[in-house]
């Protein structure tokens, strides 16, 4: 009977593998994430490293994968290498970029040129927000789905380690992905669109109680570690606020830009200006803002009422200089669409909230492309 492999029994095998001093352990001297290990025997670490010195450490990171493996019970394993920056950990670097701190406190500031993009993705952009509650993944959810619909190779990662969803949004929950490989993970698809989240990896009701390291490498792996295939356009996700993930994703990948996703009242547009500000601070170029929940219209008298007051991000984008990308109505339709796993850009084409989210994605591709439009717009249906 195969043991079942324990963190334990792994931190035993990783004792084993030297550190970059060739004199102390990897664990000894601390290198060692909190350690993953799946049901199926599958484990996942990092080492977090000097980023002076992360470029020649590659045999220690195949030294401490190939020791993981060895273990009984363990079926594969996956261990990454996050730089961590010198004087200043993830924890003091999302406090600061928080508070605001300056530019120069941002770790692994680079200009997009100089980063490793992910294979065969051509053009990576986030979307993200400064509070959560303000319907950014939704957005997410129908602007990946709105780009594929205006004729672009799209897919879509959910970088919410913490709470992600778009397993629920897109109707995958429950479902977990394939490997193509030993070290390869298959992405989900939902209306033909290539999906990847931590809530395929983990049960829905499971929290993740990490530390910015493993965040880091969850992240790396569901960029580079995954068969996305041919893409004009990763949308990706993020996480609320100004923390470990906006930073990883400066550091790691050429992000194309930032969307920022707000609510029209003052308290929310206070947040989405620190979201600016923080992906300004790191070198990523906004796209500009998007005001969701904009007003509603009642559905039985056709009256409009801007609940959240209306009009706060066409202000706020003019203020700082960045474009205004549209409104998004408060409408049951989007939320009835999205909470059952039917996006409405995917099941309602014809719809006027479908044409909105077209018409951003296309705004978007435009300032991305230098005024290029896709190829062969076509509607997605299931």
């Amino acid at each position: 009977m195969t043991a079942t492999p324990t963190k334990e029994t792994i931190i035993g095998a990783l004792r084993h593998v030297p550190g970059p001093d060739g004199q102390s352990d990897i664990v000894t001297l601390g290198l060692v994430s909190e350690i993953i290990v799946k049901d199926d025997g599958k484990v996942y670490f990092s080492l977090a490293v000097n980023p002076e010195i992360a470029s020649g450490l590659e045999p220690m990171r195949k030294a401490a994968e190939d020791a993981a493996a060895k273990v009984e019970g363990v079926s594969s394993a996956s261990v990454t290498l996050t730089a961590e920056q010198t004087g200043m950990n993830s924890s003091a670097a999302s406090q600061n970029n928080g508070s605001g701190a300056s530019a120069a406190a941002a770790p692994g500031a680079q200009e997009p040129s100089g980063l490793r993009g992910i294979a065969k993705v051509k053009t990576i952009i986030a979307v993200a927000s400064g509070k959560g509650g303000v319907g950014k993944s939704t957005t997410a959810a129908n602007l990946a789905l709105a780009f594929a619909a205006n004729g672009l190779r799209a897919g879509l990662l959910d970088a919410d380690i913490y709470g992600p969803s778009m397993p629920r949004l897109l109707g995958l929950s429950g479902q977990q992905p394939e490997q193509a490989d030993e070290n390869t993970l298959l992405p989900m698809y939902a209306y033909n669109l290539p999906v990847m989240s931590m809530g395929f990896l983990v049960d829905e009701d499971t929290p993740m109680i990490w530390r910015g390291p493993m965040v880091q490498s969850a992240l790396v792996q569901m960029m580079r570690d995954v068969a996305w295939g041919e893409l004009d356009i990763m949308v990706v996700d993020m996480p609320p606020g100004t923390g470990d993930a906006q930073l990883t994703m400066a550091q790691q990948v050429p992000l194309a830009g930032a969307v920022i996703v707000s609510t029209p009242q003052d308290l929310a547009l206070i947040d989405a200006r620190k979201g600016l500000n923080m992906f300004k601070r790191v070198n990523v170029p906004l796209l500009g803002i998007i005001e969701n929940m904009s007003y509603f219209l009642c559905p039985h008298c056709g009256g409009r009422t801007d609940i959240f007051s209306h009009g706060g991000g066409k202000v706020e984008a003019d203020k700082l200089n960045v474009p205004f990308l549209g409104d998004i109505p408060l409408d049951i339709q989007i939320r009835e669409t999205s909470d059952s796993g039917h996006p409405v850009v995917a099941t309602e084409p014809l719809s006027p909230h479908t044409k909105a989210y077209r018409d951003i994605a296309n705004a978007i591709w435009k300032s991305l492309s230098g005024g290029a439009q896709p190829s062969s717009p076509k509607i997605v249906m299931d």
